[in-house]
This record gives structure tokens, C-alpha cells and sequence, in this order.
């Protein structure tokens, strides 16, 4: 299929119903409302084809875009377009998902995530820290700068609760990550989770609550999956 041909079949695949729903989550822009799972059923037609992936992000469609994410080979990606990418990503399904797991599967990680997470613009803030936590879900303990890790968790400590609203959904997330992902600071993620206590984040006119990272990694525990990575954090 190219370009055209996916944008049509986005077009038929897409409803109301589900363009409201993701408006409420804070879509905005160009979009037809497209279903993930309905998303993940296209990727056979664009992953051999990472030029037909790139174009398909350049539409400024979120649906094109979520499914450049699912479809791109992170490994090729420059870290001139990555950077495009996060200044694109308008919402946070784009920023958290789409760019982060795309940015840290590509070769440039940790650069950009340190670079991101000092931004003052949201949403690539978020992209920021929304990478790092998944290099930490698919990155050996032993490749990890723990000390980086541990400067990040008391960072969340401190000003979790004055940042912008969807950084503090992302930096709650951190915390769950490193005590998910990261055998070593399990113990201090619980500590920093204890601390930080409930997140407050405006999630918008959904159902959407922010996880309690203390019973979040607690049922990690319970499942005996503390340090158990993943093969990829593209989703």
C-alpha cells in the first residue's frame, strides 16, 4: 500500500466516536479516530517501507502518526528526524508513546531523553521522560548509569508536584519504571514512591486515573517480575 492508500483506509477505519474519545484525552489537529488495535492490523502494509513510515508522520495526522510509530525501524532513525518528530507531537499519545518508544529504541536514548526532560515545552518534556523510563524497560541493569537513575528519582521527589500536568503523570511513571525495570533501586524507587504519594494530574473529561506508583511496583512484586525486561517498548 502507499501513502495514499493508507490515508484512505485510515479514513474508512476511523469514527466518531473514536476521534471524540481521543479529543477528550487531548487530541487535536488532524485525525479520523482510528483504534489502536485497528492501527496495529496496518503495520504488515508499512514496516518494510521506512519511507512510507516517515511520510505517514509528516501528514500531521494523529492516526498516520501513531502508526509511523508502530511501523518505524527505530535503529535507522536520525536523530535530526527524532528531533522533528518531538516538536510534531501535539498530544500525549504522540509524546509518550510514538516518540518515546521510537526515541529509545533508536541509537540516541539517553541524549535526547537528558535533552527533552529539560525542556520547558510539555509535551516534549514528557517525550523526555517517557523515553528514559523505557530504555530502563528494555536495557540490561549493567548497561545503566545507576547514579544518573538515582539523581532522577530524588529530581521527582523534589518537584513532581510543581511540574506541568502531564509531566507529573510521566515522572510518576518514572519512578514506577526504576522500581519495575531496575533490580538495584527498587528499593529507593518504593522510597521515592512512599514520598511523592498520590499524583495529581488533570487527565481531562476521561476515566483515566494516575497509578499509585507504591501499589503500582508492589504488583510488580507480587508477580515476581521486578528486573524482567522487555523486548520492546514500542506499543
Amino acid at each position: 500500500m502507499n501513502l495514499e492508500e493508507i490515508m484512505q483506509t485510515l479514513e474508512e477505519l476511523g469514527s466518531e466516536q473514536t476521534k471524540k474519545t481521543f479529543i477528550n484525552h487531548g487530541a487535536r489537529g488532524l485525525l479520523f479516530g482510528v483504534k489502536v488495535g485497528d492501527l496495529k492490523k496496518l503495520v504488515k502494509h508499512v514496516k518494510k517501507d521506512q519511507e512510507l513510515a516517515l511520510a505517514l508522520y509528516e501528514t500531521g495526522n494523529s492516526d498516520a502518526m501513531y502508526l509511523a510509530g508502530l511501523s518505524v525501524k527505530p535503529k535507522l532513525m536520525s536523530k535530526e528526524t527524532l528531533q522533528l518528530w518531538v516538536q510534531k507531537a501535539d498530544w500525549y499519545m504522540l509524546a509518550e508513546y510514538t516518540v518515546a518508544g521510537v526515541a529509545a529504541e533508536s541509537p540516541f536514548p539517553l541524549e535526547l531523553a537528558r535533552e527533552w526532560m529539560k525542556s520547558d515545552e510539555e509535551m516534549i518534556a514528557v517525550a523526555g521522560w517517557s523515553t528514559y523510563s523505557n530504555y530502563l524497560s528494555i536495557t540490561p541493569d549493567e548497561l545503566l548509569d545507576l547514579g544518573e537513575i538515582r539523581s532522577l528519582l530524588h529530581q521527582v521527589e523534589s518537584t513532581v508536584h510543581q511540574e506541568k500536568n502531564r509531566v507529573r503523570y510521566v515522572m510518576n511513571g518514572f519512578v514506577i519504571s526504576v522500581g519495575a525495570y531496575v533490580t538495584e533501586l527498587n528499593e529507593e524507587a518504593k522510597s521515592v514512591a512512599e514520598k511523592i504519594g498520590k499524583v495529581h494530574v488533570d487527565v481531562g473529561r476521561t476515566a483515566c486515573k494516575v497509578p499509585l506508583a507504591t501499589d503500582y511496583i508492589k504488583k510488580i512484586e507480587n508477580l515476581n517480575r521486578i528486573g524482567v525486561k522487555r523486548k520492546t517498548c514500542i506499543c
